[in-house]
């Protein structure tokens, strides 16, 4: 079962500040880009349908160390990694390298539970995991997991 996903891209000029690094909010955006295209690549969608009710994944939390500066036009790979997969949630590292020299520029966390939207209410209400999308992933060995280091 899959526990980890690369996905590459490279930095756009709007990600970036006036000196042409990338702005810290965009290392959050470019997680939960890494998500969708991970869920994709199971064949799932991060927010439809399932037995007619709207699932999806709202963040309970979500944390960034950065550690070298990105920079526009560079290729970095963001390497997503399931922490852990409980019935309701699941919990992801990130790690960020630069394409070519490998250098690591950050590294993420986000805690994300499954949930649809009560149709009474408009509350959001956290659901079981659809098995269909349980069946596919699991938890990465405790090896692979990376403990953050103090900043």
């Amino acid at each position: 079962m899959p526990y980890e996903f690369k996905h590459t891209r490279r930095v756009e000029f709007a990600e970036t500040d006036m000196a042409g690094i990338v702005h810290f909010s965009n290392f959050f955006r470019m997680m939960e880009a890494a998500e969708h295209a991970f869920f994709r690549s199971l064949g799932f969608t991060i927010h439809g349908l399932e037995d007619d009710t709207t699932l999806g994944w709202p963040r309970v939390s979500a944390a960034c160390d950065y550690r070298a500066p990105l920079r526009f036009e560079e290729e970095v790979e963001i390497h997503l990694v399931v922490a852990e997969v409980r019935s309701r949630s699941i919990r992801y590292q990130f790690i960020f390298r630069k394409v070519g020299d490998g250098t690591e520029v950050a590294r993420g966390s986000v805690a994300a539970v499954c949930a649809t939207v009560d149709k009474t209410t408009g509350k959001l209400v956290p659901v079981l995991i659809p098995d269909r999308i349980r069946a596919k992933i699991s938890a990465a060995p405790p090896e692979l997991l990376r403990t953050p280091a103090a900043a």
